[in-house]
């Protein structure tokens, strides 16, 4: 009787939890079930931050140490110079004119030209096979050829060569707007200085609309670009090239205080819209 009497007093209390529960209003129930996942959430974040330890605030010099192990694994970008010699090396031509001396022997002169369209015309400056009783000429891929004038224009000291024969390969040199050209803009010279073919030297543009009287020349030139990049003996006649490889000047000679033939800070270009009149080119 006893028992049975505790049972019923179980079950009357939990039938009137559940029913105190249930008999909660909705609009309580809703915002209580809130409440208490809200404080669940809120004991769990407390007991990840206490379990778990601050992560160690950056310095500095880890920070430096960063930057600089980013810079070192960067690939640096190639100089200007190699994709401005790469973009006209296939058109560079080796000349090479024999003179008669007086004593009658030949006497051999070098010089160098640049292919500036694809019927393989030739730009090279007039003084360096002006008078010469056989031209020869050497491409890039190494084929031969003789050629002979077609061309001149003697008050810019530029000659135009047909080749007897042309490269299996004919890669025109890109020609660029001298008119585009600005004071400290970089300068590439590509030529043969000495008989050192394909010989590239670099610098920047030292002024514009310059003149200037080649030693033993009584005809002043005009209009010409001038460089600081190193020209030599062999350089006449070879392309000045801008930074993206295109030709914007052919190369005429260099100044120098002392008379001699060596280099000494200032060369001079005929630039490539008046020059290249003479290969029958549309000025720009």
């Amino acid at each position: 009787m006893n028992r049975r009497g505790a049972l019923e007093r179980d079950d009357s209390s939990s039938n009137t939890r559940q029913t105190g529960w249930a008999t909660l209003p909705d609009r309580l129930r809703t915002p209580l079930a809130l409440i208490i996942g809200m404080l669940a959430a809120l004991i769990a974040v407390a007991l990840y931050d206490a379990l778990t330890p601050d992560p160690p605030r950056l310095t500095l010099r880890d920070v430096n140490e960063a930057i600089v192990r980013a810079m070192a694994s960067a690939t640096p970008r190639p100089p200007l110079s190699i994709g401005a010699f790469q973009a006209v090396a296939p058109a560079l031509v080796l000349i090479q004119a024999e003179h008669s001396a007086l004593d009658g022997d030949r006497r051999p002169g070098i010089g160098s030209g640049v292919i500036v369209n694809d019927r393989g015309l030739i730009l090279t400056s007039l003084h360096v096979v002006e008078g010469a009783q056989e031209i020869r000429l050497t491409f890039a891929d190494g084929t031969e050829a003789n050629a002979w004038v077609i061309a001149k224009q003697p008050e810019n000291d530029i000659a135009v060569l047909q080749p007897s024969r042309l490269p299996s390969l004919l890669v025109p040199a890109p020609l660029g707007n001298p008119n585009a050209l600005r004071v400290g803009d970089e300068a590439f010279v590509v030529g043969n200085p000495l008989g050192l073919y394909g010989s590239l030297s670099a610098g920047v543009i030292s002024g514009l609309k310059r003149s200037f009287k080649p030693s033993g020349s009584g005809r002043q030139m005009d209009n010409l670009i001038q460089f600081d990049a190193a020209v030599n003996p062999g350089s006449s006649g070879g392309p000045l090239l801008n930074r993206y490889g295109q030709v914007v000047g052919i190369v005429t000679g260099l100044s120098n205080p002392s008379g001699q033939e060596a280099f000494s800070g200032i060369g001079f270009a005929v630039p490539i819209d008046i020059a290249g009149g003479a290969a029958g080119m549309p000025s720009y």
